[in-house]
């Protein structure tokens, strides 16, 4: 393994992945990947009705001037207002993108195709990772193809794809938004464009939105203040700071939309409708404790690295109870992040990325609820995840027992499909 400094590192990367930004049979291949996880996806999806597709109809409260429904969707999750008002307590982009379909088809049929529209936003989440492999220098299609799968099928993506509903619909968005983010950090590292996409994901999942401070540390180690031997004058004036201002500038509208949208609905910039919304009583009895607080660290860290399934004496004879489970057991795979080139600090960066996303989902209340394997930790993957792409392009081709972990989690997803439909 090479052992060249952190700037020439990332140099051999992007130089790599630039020589296979043409490479025809990759980008077919690309298209094919996804082409085949959205079928399964489909097939696999399309005989759920997960009955909460709030964002068609948010979408379709947008178009007209609104930022209510008319309708109380179901029993949780939903906030009453004045004069029959029903507002939605999740964040607003996945509403947003949505509004050109639900222009063209209406708030009910897109409702009804949310089996399809989810397979498709989880597939073309999919071919955006493939892009990315080929960004961060791996070259062989093989491995491309095992990093694909590993995301989307040796995870929770899988999951939330065939549950629907608003809440895992959610989850899909903020998957893209990430694969967009690193597709940016390892291509033009454009700072505005940066800053968009991390709004963007604060207004769809918003524990992404710690991502920011990290992004803006990407832009330090990449600087002329990072160089080893630089005087302090030096180091000072090597600042991104041209960098961090259009970072902090992409990152305007959405607070804009953020504060608006509140204002519009409470009266408060600062109320998101998390505290209000209707709930079963024992996470209210949670919630009461704190929206987020230290207080919620133990369950969310069990559930995340420790709880199991429940022992059945039924077929499959071990049964998920939905609160949780361990990552290590669902997940296998995602220990290829070891591999990553700790040498090169943007490999402690994204590290870093993915520790401060999860951090305000470990204080917060509703960790447990209703899922297989830890579902918020689709937050964190992405970065994980480039971890892993960045070791297969560093330390070469992954070895047998790699493909093992990556396809125990496969048998670990589809045991998770097969639970959807077997509750």
């Amino acid at each position: 393994m090479s052992h060249a400094p952190v700037r020439d590192t990332l140099s051999r990367v992007i130089n790599r992945a630039s020589a296979t930004r043409t490479n025809l049979p990759a980008l077919v291949m690309g298209l094919v990947v996804a082409a085949v996880a959205f079928t399964v996806y489909w097939l696999t999806n399309r005989s759920f009705d997960a009955s909460r597709g709030d964002f068609f109809y948010l979408a379709d409260a947008f178009l007209h001037g609104k930022v209510w429904i008319d309708f109380v969707p179901g029993a949780y999750d939903v906030i009453y207002g004045e004069g029959g008002r029903i507002y939605i307590p999740f964040a607003p982009f996945p509403a947003i993108a949505l509004m050109p379909l639900v222009a063209l088809t209406g708030a009910v049929t897109a409702d009804q195709w949310e089996s399809g529209i989810n397979a498709g936003l989880a597939a073309f989440g999919l071919l955006i990772a493939w892009w990315v492999a080929g960004r961060i220098g791996v070259e062989k299609l093989r491995d491309r193809l095992a990093l694909v799968i590993l995301l989307g099928f040796g995870t929770q993506m899988w999951w939330v794809t065939t549950r629907g509903g608003v809440w895992h619909t959610g989850h899909l968005f903020a998957i893209i938004l990430a694969m967009l983010m690193l597709a940016e950090l390892f291509g033009r590292q454009r700072a505005f464009i940066l800053g968009l996409l991390i709004g963007a994901s604060f207004l769809t999942r918003a524990p992404t939105a710690f991502v920011a401070p990290a992004v803006a540390l990407w832009y330090l180690v990449d600087s002329a203040a990072f160089e080893p031997g630089a005087s302090i004058g030096s180091r000072i004036a090597g600042l991104p700071w041209r960098r961090w201002v259009l970072l902090g500038v992409g990152l305007v509208p959405a607070l804009i939309v953020f504060f608006g949208y509140n204002i519009a609905r409470f009266g408060s910039p600062l109320e998101s409708g998390y505290a209000l919304a209707t709930l079963p009583e024992w996470l209210e009895d949670l919630r009461k404790q704190g929206l987020f607080s230290p207080v919620h660290i133990p369950m969310n860290l069990n559930y995340l690295f420790i709880h199991l399934p429940i022992v059945s004496s039924q077929f499959p004879y071990l049964r998920p109870d939905g609160l949780g489970m361990s990552v290590l057991l669902t997940s296998p795979g995602l220990l290829l992040f070891l591999r990553a080139p700790w040498r090169d600090a943007r490999s402690w960066v994204l590290l870093i990325a993915a520790v401060l996303v999860l951090i305000p989902t470990l204080l917060y209340y509703g960790g447990g609820w209703f899922q297989f394997g830890y579902r918020y930790f689709l937050d964190s993957i992405p970065f994980i995840w480039a971890l892993a792409a960045m070791g297969v392009a560093f330390k070469g081709s992954l070895r047998p027992y790699e493909w093992g972990l990556i396809l125990w989690g496969v048998l670990m997803g589809a045991f998770g499909v097969w639970w959807t439909y077997h509750l």
